[in-house]
C-alpha cells in the first residue's frame, strides 16, 4: 500500500473514530451513570434526544456543500467542526449531572451537532480524495472506526470515570477529539487528488432533486433493507441475553468486546474483498452472507444458554452487519453528485438509519407479541427480500451507475 493512501486512510480511521467515541459515551455510559444517580427512566429516556442532529443533519448538508465544495473546503469544516465538538464535550466537564441537567443536555445536543456536521463533511472529503477503486477500503475506515470508537466510548470510557470521576472523564474526551483531527491538519495537501472551486449554486433544492434522479429509487430500496434481516436481532439480542439469564457483565464481554471486535475486522476484510469484486457481486455476496446468523439464531437459539452459542452468533452478526455497512457506504459514495457529495451520501445514510429505526421498534414489536422465534422467522423473510432488491438494484445497465467497475 503506497504512503498517499496510507496516510489518507489513517486519516479516515481518526476522523470517524473522533465521531463515535464520545457518541458512544453519550448515548451508552451516561445513561448508567445517570441510573446509579437515580435518575428517573423518564430523564434517562431523554438522553435520546442527542441523536436527533445525526437524523436531520441533511437539512444543512448543502450549506457545507455550497461552501466547502473542494477539497480544502470540506477540510476547513472538518477542522473548526472538530474544534467546536471538542470544546461543547469539555464544557459538559464543568457542569452537574445533578443540578444542571438541562445545560448539559444542550451541551451535548450541541457537541453531537458538530459531529454531524464533520461527518457530512468528512463523508465528502472521503469521497474527492479517494480513487474510485480506494472507496471500499476508505468505508473500511469508517465502519473500522465506528466499532472501535463504540469499544472505547462506551467500555474504556466507563473504566476511565471509575477511576477520573466525571470532570477528568469530559477533559479526556475532549482531548481525544482534538487529537483525533491531527492527521488531517497533517495531511499533505499536494497529496489531494481533486481540487475545484466552490459551488454557489448548490442549494436546498438539491434535496428534492436527488430524490428525482433516474435510478435512485432502487438504490434507496437496496439501503433501507440491506440490512433489515440483522437489525431484528440485534435490537432484541441483549433482551434476549437476560431473559437466558446471563449477567449484565457476561452482555457486555460478549457484545462489546467479541462482537466489536469481530465487526472491526470484518470491516477490513470487507474493504478488501470488495476491491477484487464489483460492485454487483459484491452485494450479492454480502446480502447472501446475511443468511448465516438469520439461520444461525433462527436453528439454535434453544442452545442459546450455551456460552459457545451465543458467543459464535453474536461473532456472526456483528461480522455480517460489518461488512454489509462497507458496502452500503461504498455503494452510497458511487451515487452522488458533482459538489453535492455530502449532500448526497447524507440522505443516502439517513434512509439507512430511518429504515434501521423501523425495523428496530417492529422487531421489539414482534418479539413482544409472539416470540424470539417469530422475530428470527421475520428476519429470514427479511433476507430473501434483501436479495431481491440487491437483484432490482444491479438488474439494468442505467441503475449500476458506477457500480461495476473493474477490480483495482
Amino acid at each position: 500500500m503506497n504512503s498517499a493512501r496510507t496516510t489518507r486512510l489513517i486519516t479516515l480511521l481518526s476522523l470517524y473514530m473522533a465521531q463515535s467515541i464520545p457518541m458512544s459515551f453519550f448515548s451508552t455510559v451516561v445513561p448508567v451513570i445517570m441510573r446509579q444517580q437515580h435518575y428517573s427512566l423518564e430523564s434517562i429516556g431523554m438522553m435520546q434526544l442527542i441523536k436527533l442532529p445525526w437524523i436531520i443533519k441533511f437539512l444543512w448538508a448543502p450549506l457545507v456543500d455550497r461552501t466547502g465544495s473542494s477539497s480544502p473546503g470540506y477540510r476547513r469544516w472538518i477542522i473548526y467542526s472538530e474544534i467546536f465538538y471538542a470544546f461543547s464535550v469539555a464544557a459538559v466537564a464543568f457542569f452537574s449531572l445533578e443540578q444542571q441537567f438541562g445545560v448539559i443536555i444542550l451541551l451535548m445536543v450541541l457537541a453531537i451537532t458538530a459531529s454531524a456536521t464533520q461527518d457530512i463533511a468528512t463523508d465528502a472529503w472521503a469521497i474527492l480524495n479517494l480513487k474510485k477503486q480506494e472507496r471500499s477500503l476508505g468505508n473500511s475506515m469508517q465502519s473500522m472506526g465506528s466499532f472501535l470508537g463504540a469499544l472505547v466510548g462506551s467500555g474504556g470510557m466507563l473504566v476511565v470515570y471509575h477511576y477520573l470521576g466525571w470532570r477528568w472523564l469530559l477533559l479526556a474526551l475532549a482531548l481525544v477529539v482534538l487529537l483525533a483531527v491531527l492527521p488531517l491538519v497533517l495531511f499533505p495537501q499536494q497529496a489531494v487528488l481533486r481540487k475545484r472551486p466552490r459551488s454557489s449554486s448548490v442549494s436546498m433544492t438539491d434535496i428534492g432533486s436527488f430524490f428525482s434522479q433516474k435510478g435512485i429509487w432502487p438504490q434507496l430500496l437496496m439501503l433501507a433493507l440491506f440490512h433489515s434481516s440483522l437489525v431484528g436481532i440485534m435490537t432484541m439480542v441483549k433482551p434476549f441475553m437476560i431473559d437466558l439469564n446471563y449477567s449484565v457483565r457476561d452482555i457486555g464481554i460478549i457484545s462489546g468486546i467479541f462482537g466489536t471486535g469481530a465487526g472491526a475486522l470484518a470491516a477490513m476484510g470487507a474493504g478488501l474483498m470488495m476491491r477484487r469484486m464489483s460492485r454487483g457481486r459484491s452485494a450479492f455476496f454480502f446480502a447472501g452472507l446475511n443468511f448465516v446468523p438469520v439461520l444461525f439464531f433462527l436453528a439454535l437459539h434453544p442452545f442459546a444458554s450455551s456460552l459457545w452459542v451465543i458467543q459464535t452468533g453474536i461473532v456472526l452478526l456483528w461480522a455480517t452487519y460489518a461488512m454489509g455497512m462497507v458496502l452500503v457506504f461504498t455503494i452510497a459514495m458511487d451515487q452522488v453528485r458533482v459538489c453535492r457529495e455530502g449532500t448526497d451520501f447524507t440522505l443516502q445514510i439517513v434512509v439507512v438509519h430511518l429504515a434501521s429505526l423501523l425495523l428496530a421498534v417492529l422487531s421489539g414489536k414482534i418479539a413482544g407479541a409472539f416470540s424470539y422465534t417469530a422475530l428470527f422467522a421475520f428476519s429470514l423473510l427479511l433476507a430473501m427480500c434483501t436479495i431481491f432488491v440487491v437483484r432490482l438494484r444491479f438488474s439494468k445497465p442505467q441503475n449500476e451507475n458506477l457500480a461495476e467497475m473493474p477490480p483495482a
